[in-house]
């Protein structure tokens, strides 16, 4: 039997539940940022030249489509389980990627590691927001972004001593290994009340595919607000992944900054990323998640409107850099705690569409900012990031409501 207020039971302390939750995405954040800074070794262990590497990299933004699905099988059949199976690809994509022998199998790796970082990310958001009460809910999702940051301060400087000392595959093989911890650790944590009612589903299946298909994206009462919050963080997002995808190649072209210099100024960004965490676990909650989202949103405008001005050397570009990327990593994190409880009896599908969303604006990202930097330089990323600034803000302010 699911429990509703979970939290007050005595096997699971907030510490234990934020314990495991914390180490699982650490070690799956550690798996998404692993080939960036690494792309030409894992290229030549195996085989082929880096943009193919990179081509290959982008199937698993592709697999975003596939988290509504996984969204919605989580609301029916339990998050617990989905988040195990979607673990399991991950560990099978990385032993598939270690152990290939050509580039079939390295696709096929890759597809399958995709698929299951696209569905255990948004229903780990379903599951930890199905478990903390509405007012805590920012603190304890905030606590969880810690590691994408710890991913790439710790994580990734751990991989790289790896690789200096031994195979490109041992990574790979040792993050499957770890990962696989995690997925025992999993079994033993308490399931959350999402299950769907037996008529629910029987009354589903007994309609047709296509009224099914529509009834997927059907909302309810507050599907105004819900898709607005979910456009909003798309475009919040795309914004944040313009900033991320160019700034290496922009102070490396305009301020002349080798491999070392950027892995320090990459550490100093994974310490702004993690500023913005730790200040949503500390203040959202307080703020409320809707203006905490505001706040983050105007907080990256005005860094978008000034980076243009501040790109007169490399400490005052660096410094608006890290501003900018701190209201972001704020406003983003607080988005999910926003997301949670737009629609909570159908929260596993509603973070998977905003996880789709976002996934799908991150690739659109990785291709317009590269562009728009190479032919309009900084100005051109950031004028077309000020523009979908402003459309996130006005749905923020006129269409979103916060559930009191």
């Amino acid at each position: 039997m699911e429990t509703k207020l979970p939290v007050e039971r005595a096997d699971l302390s907030f510490a234990r539940l934020m314990g495991i939750s914390i180490s699982a995405r650490f070690l799956t954040d550690t798996v998404a940022q692993l080939f960036n800074p690494f792309l030409t070794i894992f290229a030549v262990g195996f085989g082929v030249d880096v943009v193919t590497l990179g081509r290959l990299l982008s199937l698993r933004l592709v697999t975003g489509i596939f988290t509504p699905v996984i969204g919605a099988l989580a609301d029916r059949h339990g998050y617990r389980r989905m988040m195990r199976l979607a673990l399991l690809c991950v560990i099978l994509g990385l032993l598939l990627v270690g152990s290939s022998r050509g580039i079939v199998a390295l696709a096929v790796g890759m597809l399958i590691m995709g698929v299951g970082q696209a569905g255990f990310v948004p229903t780990l958001h379903a599951y930890l927001s199905a478990r903390l009460p509405y007012a805590i809910r920012a603190r304890g999702l905030g606590m969880l972004e810690y590691s994408w940051a710890l991913a790439g301060i710790v994580g990734l400087f751990v991989i790289g001593q790896l690789l200096a000392v031994t195979s490109w595959r041992i990574p790979l093989f040792g993050l499957a290994g770890a990962l696989a911890g995690i997925w025992l650790l999993f079994s033993l944590l308490p399931a959350a009340n999402n299950e769907q009612r037996g008529s629910d589903t029987a009354r589903r299946s007994s309609v047709s595919p296509f009224r099914q298909f529509i009834n997927f994206f059907d909302l309810g009462v507050r599907a105004r607000s819900a898709y607005s919050a979910i456009i909003a963080d798309g475009l919040l997002f795309f914004t944040g992944m313009q900033l991320m995808v160019v700034y290496g190649a922009w102070l490396s072209a305009e301020y002349g900054l080798g491999a070392a210099a950027l892995g320090s100024i990459a550490l100093l960004m994974g310490c702004s990323d993690l500023a913005g965490s730790v200040s949503v676990s500390l203040f959202t909650d307080r703020l409320g998640k809707r203006r905490s989202v505001m706040i983050g949103t105007v907080g990256t405008l005005i860094g978008y409107a000034l980076l243009p001005w501040l790109n007169s050397s490399l400490v005052i570009a660096v410094a608006g850099i890290a501003f900018t990327r701190g209201c972001f990593e704020f406003g983003i994190v607080s988005q999910i705690s926003l997301l949670s409880e737009q629609v909570p009896d159908q929260r596993g599908k509603m973070m998977s569409l905003g996880s789709a969303i976002v996934m799908l604006c991150g690739a659109v990202a990785n291709i317009t900012g590269p562009w728009l930097y190479v032919h309009y330089g900084v100005w051109g990323v950031c004028i077309t990031s000020v523009v979908a600034l402003l459309l996130s803000l006005a749905m923020l302010v006129g269409l979103v409501r916060e559930p009191q």
